[in-house]
C-alpha cells in the first residue's frame, strides 16, 4: 500500500507545484495573514473532491460532454482577466493600508474568490479528473487504488497549508506599500499570461 500512496502523493504534488492563479491567491492571503486556514481548507478539500472523483472514474463524464472543457476554459479566461485587472489597478492605486495592518476582504469574499480560482480553472479538471484519474488506473481497483487516491489528497493538504502558512516567512519583506505593489503587478501579469495561454 505504501508504493501507491507515495506515487499518488508525488504525482499530485508535482501537478500542484506549478505557480498558477490559485497558488498566487493563497500566497497573497498567506502574506496578508488573513483567512489562511479556511482558504487552505477550501482549496485542499476541493482538490480532494476532484481527485476522488478522478480516481473513481468521473473523467468519463467529460467524454460524454466533450464541449464542457471549452465552456470551462472561457469562464476561466474571463475570471483571470478580471482578477488580473483588479490586481494591476490595486498596484496603480497603491492603497495597501489594510494589507499592512493585516486585514483583507471578508471571509466569505475571500472564500468566494478562492472557489472561483479553483472551480473555474479548467487545468484543475485536467490535472485531477484526467491525469490523476488516468494514472490511478495503473493500480488494481480496491485498496491499492484507494491508497493512491489518499496519497494524492494528502499531498494537496500538505501543499496548500504549507504555502498558506509558509508565506509568513516572507512577511518581513512585505512591510511596505512598494513590496505589495510589486507583488500585485506580478500576480496581475501572471493572471493575464494564464488567460492568454488558455485562449491559445
Amino acid at each position: 500500500m505504501l508504493s501507491p500512496a507515495i506515487t499518488g502523493f508525488a504525482t499530485a504534488f508535482a501537478l500542484i507545484l506549478a505557480i498558477g492563479a490559485q497558488n498566487a491567491f493563497v500566497l497573497r492571503q498567506g502574506l496578508a495573514r488573513t483567512h489562511v486556514f479556511w482558504l487552505c481548507l477550501l482549496c485542499a478539500a476541493s482538490d480532494a473532491i476532484l481527485i476522488t472523483a478522478g480516481v473513481l472514474g468521473f473523467g468519463y463524464i467529460v467524454t460524454l460532454y466533450p464541449g464542457l472543457p471549452l465552456y470551462m476554459a472561457w469562464g476561466g479566461v474571463a475570471f483571470l482577466f478580471v482578477y488580473g485587472a483588479l490586481r494591476l489597478h490595486a498596484a496603480w492605486q497603491g492603497a495597501y493600508a489594510m494589507q499592512l495592518a493585516g486585514q483583507s476582504a471578508s471571509l466569505w469574499a475571500t472564500l468566494a474568490t478562492g472557489a472561483a480560482f479553483t472551480w473555474l480553472n479548467p487545468h484543475v479538471y485536467l490535472d485531477t479528473l484526467a491525469l490523476i484519474g488516468a494514472i490511478s488506473t495503473e493500480f488494481p481497483s480496491g485498496a491499492p487504488r484507494m491508497a493512491f487516491g489518499i496519497g494524492a489528497v494528502t499531498s494537496s493538504f500538505v501543499f496548500f497549508f504549507g504555502l498558506g502558512y509558509g508565506a509568513r516567512l516572507l512577511a518581513p519583506i512585505m512591510q511596505s506599500t512598494q513590496a505589495w505593489r510589486i507583488l500585485d503587478v506580478l500576480i496581475g501579469l501572471v493572471m493575464w499570461a494564464l488567460a492568454i495561454k488558455l485562449i491559445s
